[in-house]
Parts: structure tokens; sequence; C-alpha cells
């Protein structure tokens, strides 16, 4: 048995209630995060953290602590259980997950569970020592993470995997480049050549200039439609979101909304991906298809919203950890496909003229409804003039609307890259979206920044 299941089920034996289940996440990791060029924060940690729920009469209570002796699951699931007793009575509580097969999947690798403080020091510094003449900000981890669930109705599911990420931004006061490369394998990653790549990048951003406020044509590399997709996958492609409506598909489903080479895809299982068998109630873990050609087909589901559409509807394996489900089941695993373009530069022949983007940060959505973000294009944004990258240009503000943007799409690389999207929730329990480069006819700029890096 492994030790996040082993937790599991002691926290369920110690609480009291009708019903109990309890998410365990067992994390060993190292950290070497490198910054003007030397490694300066080597990090080791090993953290045990289990979240008891506990139902009585109706009532839900939930406590999360990294207490895993005795005494301390025994207080939370008294916690739990005091939080449900103070609880109004939750209608809208779907049960707990009864017993059910998990897919096999992969997402393990012992050489990357095995790499040690030196090793990880050993790749900080490959990525340090291939980009000399900038300052280079960034880090190499890597981890191994036990995820387990396990419920008073005799559902037991556990699941070890493993991730690796190396991120390198190479800058100076006047230039700044971007990079990075994530697996469940380390053996996939090569952090000089990360490196490299955001050095080449930062030598070509300096003396930026500007451009007007105007919707442009432009191509964005796999990191700026990650961060695109996935905000809008929060907020639109959740049925939480969707029921409510506040998604761009509530009312929609079903209807040609994008250009038709657009198809989009939720599948935890993918082997491409951070495989995972099941999510944080230990539903096992279905392929979702999102959009098909253009059409809006479905969004992802918990147990939650699946009751509260009362239409047969069961989850697809998208739920969130109990303190968490406020924000309904969120699409962690999706996937667009890959299009006809062989290269990135074939993207800026299509385009013609128009906006070269390397990456974005500072986003925020300003109209859920209409799929509408803002946010900043960062380290490496370039004009593109007779389908060639040129001039580099300054941090642009952007407020733009996803739905126009891939529908306008003109076009998408074949190859599709993994990008991880962990800091967006929760770090210990890694996650990426799979997506190719791609060139649109809307890309809304309103404003501009500060220079080509921060």
């Amino acid at each position: 048995m492994s030790r996040a299941l082993e937790l599991a089920e002691r926290a369920v034996g110690a609480a009291q209630g009708d019903e109990a289940d309890a998410s365990v996440h067992v994390e060993s990791s190292g950290f070497a995060r490198f910054a003007d060029s030397a490694v300066h924060q080597p990090t080791l940690i090993r953290d045990e953290s289990v979240t008891v729920r506990v139902v009585r009469g109706g009532r839900v209570g939930c406590a999360t602590t990294n207490r895993t002796d005795g005494d301390g699951l025994a207080a939370a699931a008294r916690r739990a259980g005091e939080a449900a007793d103070r609880s109004p009575v939750d209608p809208g509580f779907p049960g707990l997950q009864p017993r059910a097969d998990v897919p096999d999947v992969e997402g393990y690798d012992e050489a990357t569970s095995s790499l040690s403080a030196e090793e990880l020091a050993g790749s900080a510094a490959a990525a340090i020592e291939a980009a000399p003449g900038l300052g280079l900000y960034g880090y190499y981890t890597s981890a191994t993470t036990e995820l387990a669930v396990a419920s008073s109705s005799g559902h037991a599911v556990s699941q070890a995997t493993t991730d690796a990420s190396v991120l390198a931004l190479a800058a100076s006061d006047e230039a700044s480049g971007y990079a990075e490369a994530t697996s469940w394998r380390a053996g996939d990653l090569d952090p000089a050549a990360v490196a490299a790549e955001a050095a080449e990048k930062a030598e070509r951003t300096r003396d930026a200039g500007e451009v007007e406020p105007a919707t442009y044509r432009a191509v964005l590399e796999p990191y700026a439609i990650s961060e695109l997709l996935f905000y809008f996958g929060f907020t639109s492609l959740n049925a939480l979101a969707w029921l409510e409506g506040r998604s761009y598909l509530s009312g929609r489903l079903g209807e040609r909304l994008f250009h038709e080479s657009f198809t989009l895809w939720d599948d935890g299982r993918d082997p491409r991906g951070y495989p995972k068998a099941f999510d944080l109630e230990g539903v096992p873990k279905q392929r979702v298809l999102l959009v098909e050609e253009g059409v809006a087909r479905d969004v992802v589901w918990d147990r939650r919203t699946a009751k509260q559409a009362g239409d047969g509807r069961a989850s697809t394996g998208h739920g969130l950890s109990a303190p968490a489900q406020g924000f309904g089941p969120i699409p962690f695993n999706l996937s667009m496909a890959g299009g006809d373009a062989a290269t990135v530069d074939g993207l800026v022949e299509l385009a013609g003229e128009g906006i070269y983007v390397t990456r974005l940060h500072y986003l925020g959505v300003v109209d859920p409804r209409e799929g509408i973000i803002t946010g900043m294009t960062r380290d490496g944004t370039f004009r593109i003039e007779g389908g060639r990258v040129t001039t580099p240009l300054v941090n642009l503000r952007f407020t733009t609307s996803f739905p126009a943007l891939v529908a306008g799409l003109l076009g998408l690389t074949e190859d599709v890259t993994l990008v991880n999207r962990s800091d967006f929730y929760d770090e210990r329990y890694p996650f990426g979206t799979l997506v190719p480069a791609v060139a649109t006819d809307s890309f809304t700029i309103v404003g501009t920044g500060s220079g080509p890096g921060l």
C-alpha cells in the first residue's frame, strides 16, 4: 500500500459521521533556483497533506492537516466533524464516490524520482553555462507526488506521479527572453537548450519600439496561447459557470462558435501531458470533447455539478478537493489539435503583417460571458513584416476576446507542446496544456508597457 493511501484510510478511520472521505498529497521534491546566473536557493521538500471530509445529517465539513501521526489525523477528523455540525444542510452534496475502477495510466518515471540534489544543481548549472553574457533567472525542479483518495463507501485509489521542469529568463536592463520545458520524465528535458533559446530571444529584444493600439494579426507561441486557453477554460469550460450562465458556452452548446480548425478536448490520461487516473474526489478521469471543428460540444463536470444539472449527467473526473469545490470542476488537461504548419516560421508567413508574441503575464478576465481577457506581452514581442519576424517591441497591453481569437485562426503548427500550468492552482498537483503555436487575425492591443522585460 502506498504511503498516501495508508494516510487516507487512517484519516477515514478516525472520522465519525454518516460518511467520510480523505484526499492525500505526499510530495518529495527538489528545487534549484538561479538568479543573475548563480544558483542561490536550493530547496528540498518532503510534505504530507491530508484533507478530511465528514458528513453528518446532510451537513458537510472538512479540515486539512500536515500532521500525519495518529493524533494529528484524529484532530483533523474531529475538526471536520465540528465544521459539519456548524454548517447548514447542503442539498447539493452528491454523496461520496462509490467503488469504481480507475484506468491504468503512465506518469511515473523512476529516474526522475531518483534525481539527487547534486543532479538538480548540475542541471541548473548547465542552463547557466548555456547563456553567457546575460543574467539568467529561473529554476530546475523535479518531484514525486503520491495522490490518494479513500472513503467510507469503500472506494480507495492511489497513484504515484513524477514531474520535472526547467524555466529560463535571460535578461538585462535592455533585453529579456523566455523559454521553458516540462515533462513527467526528466530525461525529456535539456536545460542548456532551454537557456540558449531564452538567451537568443533576449538578444533580439534590444532597442524595442512601439505600435499603435489596434487589432492585429498575431502569431502566439505555445507559452502564450496556453495562458489564454487556460483562463478561458477556467471560466467557460467549467460546468458550474455553464450552469450559472457565466460561461461563454452557456446556451451555445451545439453551435459553431470558432474556426473549423479549432478542436479542443481535456484528457487527463494522455501520456503526453501529466497523466492522472482520477480526480481529487477519486472519480476516474474521462476524455471530454469540448470543441469539435469549431462546434461547442461540452464542458467538464464534477459530482456536485452533475447532480445540479439533474439530467443524468455524471462526473467526468474534474473535481477539486473539498475546500476548493466552490470553483467548480476545472479542465486541468486541455489539448488543442495541431494544424498543417510545419514550423512557427510558416505561421509567420501566413500572418504576413502583425505581431509575434512569446508569452503573456498579469492576465485577468474582463468579461467571462464574452471570453474577454486582458494582460501584457513579455520577454519577446516583435513586429511581423512581409512574412518575417523583424524589429522588437516593448511590452504591450492587450484586451482581447479569446473566442474571436480562435474564430480568426489562420493556422496552427503540427506539433504541440506541453506547457506547465501548475502555478495556477497547486504546484503539488502538476498539470498543463498541450497546445500548438497559432496564427490569428484577431489580437487586440490597447496600450504599451515599459521595455521588453519586467
